[in-house]
C-alpha cells in the first residue's frame, strides 16, 4: 500500500484530513508546526490516534509521518 493510500484511509475512516489531525495533535501538544513537540515520542501520538479515533498501527505511523512532514 503506498503513503497516500494509507493517508486516504485514514480520511475515510475517521472523516479528518491528515492536516486535520495534525491540527488537532498541536492543539493537544503532541506536536508543533515543524513536527513532533520536543519531548514528544511517535508513540504517544500512536496511541492517542488508536485511542481516540480506532486507527491500526500501520495507519496511525502514517500520520505520524505526515506530521513529520511526509508528503509522498
Amino acid at each position: 500500500m503506498s503513503f497516500q493510500a494509507y493517508i486516504d484511509n485514514v480520511e475515510t475512516k475517521t472523516g479528518k484530513s491528515a492536516d486535520a489531525l495534525k491540527a488537532i495533535a498541536i492543539d493537544k501538544g503532541l506536536a508543533d508546526e515543524n513536527g513532533l513537540a520536543p519531548g514528544v515520542k511517535a508513540g504517544a501520538i500512536i496511541d492517542w490516534l488508536k485511542s481516540d479515533f480506532d486507527l491500526g498501527h500501520g495507519h496511525a505511523m502514517s500520520i505520524v509521518a505526515w506530521i513529520k512532514g511526509k508528503r509522498s
